[in-house]
């Protein structure tokens, strides 16, 4: 509640609105995940990770962001996407008042288990249009063999 009342003067509905948020995470109403792998409703980036025959794929939605500022590491199969967005709201000396603000700034970081069969030497990381794919190649005893028979 205090938070509220030390931002600048924002109209009746932006503090209506930052008051049902607070109570929501008060009361466990918000942020709570809807299955077993899922995080709270919200997370950024937002996530997609799926398998082909040779790699685990993820994909990363995050629009508005400089490639430079994204950190993408791998450690005992845990890979994890780090980094910032800056704001997109006016400064607070501005003479503009914000209606909604519903684009997530500031620090982000997110993890994704790996299976064990993976490669984490060979890793590829592209980002375009919003989206970073990163492309993690499974290691070669998990790769289907062809047995010759004789």
């Amino acid at each position: 509640m205090l938070e509220i009342m030390h931002t600048r003067p924002q109209s009746l509905f932006d503090q209506l609105d930052a008051m049902q948020r607070l109570l929501s995470r008060s009361f466990g109403g918000e942020g709570a995940p809807g299955g077993i792998r899922s995080v709270a409703y919200g997370a950024f980036p937002e996530i997609n990770v799926g398998r082909t025959p040779d790699s685990v794929e993820v994909f990363a939605f995050a629009p508005g962001i400089d490639a430079s500022s994204i950190d993408v590491t791998i450690e005992r199969n845990v890979l994890k996407i780090s980094g910032e967005r800056a704001a997109a709201v006016p400064p607070r000396d501005a003479k503009a008042q914000v209606y909604a603000n519903e684009r997530p700034a500031g620090r982000f970081s997110r993890a994704v288990s790996l299976p064990d069969d993976v490669d984490p030497m060979r890793v590829e990381a592209r980002y375009r249009d919003g989206v970073l794919r990163i492309s993690v190649a499974l290691s070669a005893a998990a790769q289907p063999q062809r047995i010759a028979v004789r």
